[in-house]
């Protein structure tokens, strides 16, 4: 049974930014300064590149699918001895696991592996099958292009996926027992949100079923035959038309679908002006089903509310079963069809919230939290076989487990060690599913080996893959070491980890560069991170911290920044910082900040308020709340949630948040990074404040990244090495520092 999880938006309830729509959750696990849902959406302003967990979005397909891609490592080289630091072309040898599905039985597990290939310069997804028992591997086999989202039917005989075979993302169902792959669809747009049906006859889906966009006049009629004339107007009447990934947004709206598991004519179930999204769950007699949605007249300007549908599949009626002011989403049906688990919180118009589990009768009634008195925030769940408990993902003091969660409020931690929250940066993440048995598949990994398929049986864990063997049997990489702090701002102990650098020697003062997350409501762990693995090959120590706002720490924690952002997380940066200098690991006189998304934010924040750094570079930043307010993609949550306010009803408070409010202050040479198409952290953004500092003399410089987008920044092997690349090089530049020259 597949793990249901909040969409994108509602994770953490950490305000994530929405993410196109409930569809093909890219990222990130959380990708994004803000990841953002088209149609509902919590914010979060941060970022997750180069392999996220969600589904992808369909990529462009390999030459072949019996060939793998090509790695950097392939095309051989004449040195005279094997390279031993990691490098920007050690990208193109990396591999990451994500979306384990286990067999109801527990044989077998299916699962996406993102390698990335040189000659595309891009992650190409593809299905593998692991027996359980001898731990051998094999390919699902599908013909060229990408494949993904693989779902065990109820009695594991049959598996469906996505795959881009053939040009575009279609339905595609295997017959394991030695029988061939049959595309069922042949679909406009990519399906997402795979659910059989309890019987295994019917599979469910989510589709954006296109529409026709508002139009207003119209060009002469009289173009002569063959003339070239202009494009037409562009027109536009949704409040958030435009999506970070996604750029302008297709008129339309997500519809759910049901088709023959043996292939037929698929039937659209919902209708109507408003997005019916996923995850999609069965009833036991697979005559109803359960999604969440906003389908009130206002949705566009309500993007943290939806409730809990039924819909009769037989042509009866759309029922709300919640009606509370508060996302209720992910809805899933107890073994015994009784009840139904969901996940949501009360909406309060803060900037986060921790995400709930909450259970009810399938009527709706008997609503109650099963963790409303446990501090932490559900990420994804699943029932168990029995139907007396949950499992349920979650993040805690930047790691993430996974707890069984009893229908008494008991809890009993079954799993830790998951990861995969990306490969450029240290964020917390990963994925799991349950057999009936109760062994447990999921993705974890370390500070120096990417997330693996590893299973949980029985107290024992096994680790089922080892996708990165050739890089990490040569490859020197960083030791990474936790530290803690009390801030100064009023003793709040703040966490961090150290990335060393290779051959690091006791007492020995190296280079910082203090490494800012992105969210700001997202947490950074003891994770795998390509950017601080090649800033500690370059000989830096890399400090990743997370400040007050971050996840993982409790609600009260994370709302210390709560219409305060940026504010005294300042404090708990520069104290970890001061740490390591005082821990004889930093060189005080050679300390570096960035920082991308949130990270932007902040460190045009640091350079406002101190002189301590060297040099900085703000990544994809927010500069000005009045302009984010209302140019990115999240035009109904920036201001309401995040600031309490409008920008015309309190300017001098967006102004008093905004980092080129402090512009005039900054001497710190400054080099500004954005990608050339971020609708999350809009361009003008950045580009207000490299014209601001050029125009104060202070050294910078402007670098757009072409055609990524805020989340895919990092998702192209070359831009990320690229990125990283032009960070070391500001650095260096201006290892010794920069004195301003004297006023005239």
């Amino acid at each position: 049974m597949a793990t249901t999880r909040l969409p994108g938006p509602y994770r953490h309830r950490s305000v994530q930014f929405p993410k196109r729509n409930w569809r093909a959750r890219k990222t990130t696990g959380r990708w994004g300064i803000f990841m953002f849902l088209r149609f509902t959406a919590v914010v979060v302003l941060f970022a997750s590149p180069a392999a996220a967990q969600e589904t992808p979005a369909p990529e462009p397909a390999a030459a072949s699918a019996d060939a793998a891609p090509a790695s950097a490592s392939a095309m051989g080289s004449a040195r005279k001895a094997a390279e031993r630091r990691f490098t920007g072309a050690d990208l193109f040898d990396l591999s990451i696991a994500s979306d384990p599905q286990i067999s109801a039985d527990g044989r077998r597990i299916a699962y996406v592996r993102r390698q990335n290939d040189i000659m595309t310069d891009r992650a190409v997804s593809s299905i593998w099958l692991i027996d359980t028992a001898t731990g051998e591997e094999t390919p699902l086999g599908a013909a060229e292009g990408a494949t993904f989202s693989p779902r065990w039917s109820p009695d594991g005989k049959r598996l469906a996926y996505v795959s881009t075979a053939g040009g575009s993302a279609q339905l595609w169902v295997r017959w394991m027992n030695g029988g061939e792959a049959v595309r069922l669809t042949g679909l406009p747009t990519s399906p997402s949100s795979l659910e059989w049906s309890p019987d295994g006859r019917s599979i469910a889906y989510t589709m954006l079923v296109k529409d026709d966009g508002p139009s207003f006049g119209s060009a002469p009629r009289n173009k002569p035959e063959g003339a070239k004339w202009a494009d037409p107007l562009e027109v536009h009447d949704m409040l958030a038309y435009k999506a970070d990934g996604e750029g302008i947004v297709e008129p339309g709206f997500e519809k759910i679908f049901v088709i023959p598991a043996s292939g037929g004519s698929p039937r659209q179930l919902t209708f109507g002006p408003y997005h019916d999204g996923g995850p999609l769950s069965w009833s036991r007699d697979g005559r109803t089903l359960y999604f969440g949605a906003n389908r009130k007249p206002d949705w566009e300007k309500d993007p943290v509310e939806s409730e809990i549908y039924a819909l009769d599949i037989a042509g009866g009626p759309v029922t709300a079963l919640t009606g509370r002011n508060g996302p209720d989403a992910n809805p899933i049906v107890s073994p015994d069809g009784g009840k139904i688990a969901y996940l949501g919180f009360d909406d309060k118009l803060r900037a986060y919230e921790n995400t709930q589990l909450y259970v009810m009768n399938r009527d709706g009634s008997g609503q109650r939290s099963l963790t409303a008195n446990w501090d932490y925030s559900v990420d994804a769940v699943q029932w168990a076989a029995d139907g007396k408990s949950l499992y349920a993902q979650y993040d805690d003091h930047g790691e993430t487990y996974v707890a069984r969660i009893g229908l008494d409020g008991s809890v009993r931690k079954v799993a830790s060690g998951l990861s995969g929250g990306g490969l450029d940066r240290p964020y917390t993440g990963g994925s799991f599913s349950v057999s009936d048995g109760g062994a447990i598949a999921f993705t974890g990994g370390t500070a120096t080996r990417p997330a693996e398929v590893q299973l949980e049986r029985a107290g024992s864990t096994r680790i089922l893959t080892d996708l990165n063997r050739s890089l990490r049997e040569v490859k020197s990489l960083g030791e990474v070491r936790k530290i803690t702090v009390a801030s100064s701002h009023d003793g709040k102990t703040i966490e961090g980890w150290l990335t060393l650098p290779p051959g690091y020697r006791e007492g020995q003062r190296v280079p910082l560069i203090l490494e800012i997350h992105g969210g700001p409501f997202a947490a950074y762990g003891d994770h795998f991170s390509t950017d601080n693995q090649l800033y500690a090959a370059a000989g830096y120590a890399v400090l990743s911290s997370n400040p007050r706002g971050s996840t993982s720490y409790g609600a009260a924690f994370a709302n210390e920044i709560d219409k305060a952002y940026p504010g005294n997380d300042y404090f708990d940066l520069i104290s970890i910082v001061d740490r390591a200098v005082e821990l004889g690991v930093a060189d005080p006189d050679a300390l570096f900040v960035t920082g991308g998304s949130g990270g932007g934010v902040l460190t045009s924040w640091i350079v406002g308020k101190t002189d301590k750094f060297k040099a900085a570079v703000a990544q994809k930043p927010v500069i000005n709340w009045t302009t984010q307010a209302l140019t990115a993609d999240g035009p109904g949550f920036f201001g309401p949630y995040w600031l309490g306010a409008e920008p015309w009803e309190k300017p001098d408070l967006f102004w008093s948040r905004s980092p080129l409010s402090l512009v005039g202050n900054v001497k710190t040479p400054t080099l500004v990074i954005v990608g050339a198409e971020d609708y999350r952290t809009p361009v003008s953004e950045s580009e207000q404040y490299y014209t601001a500092l050029r125009l104060r003399g202070v050294p910078t410089a402007l670098i757009k990244v072409p055609g990524a987008s805020h989340g895919g920044i990092a998702a192209r092997p070359s831009q990320s090495a690229a990125k990283a690349s032009a960070i070391l090089a500001w650095f260096e530049k201006y290892r010794k520092g920069w004195t301003p020259p004297a006023a005239p």
